[in-house]
């Protein structure tokens, strides 16, 4: 059996990652947070351990203190802006590369959305994934 290989970027190339094996999660998330950073109504996201993801490029990464205390890390890149990872690069718990950022779109597989609870009434629920009003406990 092949190993998984996920490749991506932001839109002019400096920042690239390759995340290797099976992830640990992929879905959509519809926090107020979320929305904000994409512009849209949910991220589309697939999470990895660090050890998993190799990233190079120069990022700028933004801090966000959560409600209810957790702090929210996103990566856009340098140069263009655009948003590519969370998780603060060595010094994470895991790496989200958020899929709109993959060079093949068709390997995003989502299987849950999160913080439903938030979602926009015009932002679309897929169907038949595992729904979490919040955060998975």
């Amino acid at each position: 059996m092949t190993e998984q290989i996920l490749t991506g970027g932001c839109l002019c190339g400096q920042v690239r990652y390759e995340a290797r094996g099976a992830p640990r999660f992929s879905g959509f998330c519809f926090c107020v947070d979320c929305r904000k950073a994409s512009g849209s109504g949910f991220i589309p996201f697939i999470g990895f351990a660090p050890g998993q993801v190799t990233i190079t490029g120069e990022v700028l990464l933004h801090s966000h203190r959560l409600k209810n205390g957790r702090s929210a890390e996103r990566n856009s890149c340098a140069v263009c802006g655009g948003l590519v990872f969370g998780g603060e690069r060595g010094n994470a718990e895991s790496h989200t590369i958020y899929a709109g950022s993959l060079d093949d779109p068709s390997l995003f597989k989502p299987t849950i959305a999160i913080n439903v609870a938030d979602r926009a009434p015009w932002a679309l629920l897929p169907e038949g994934l595992t729904v979490f009003a919040g955060m998975p406990g």
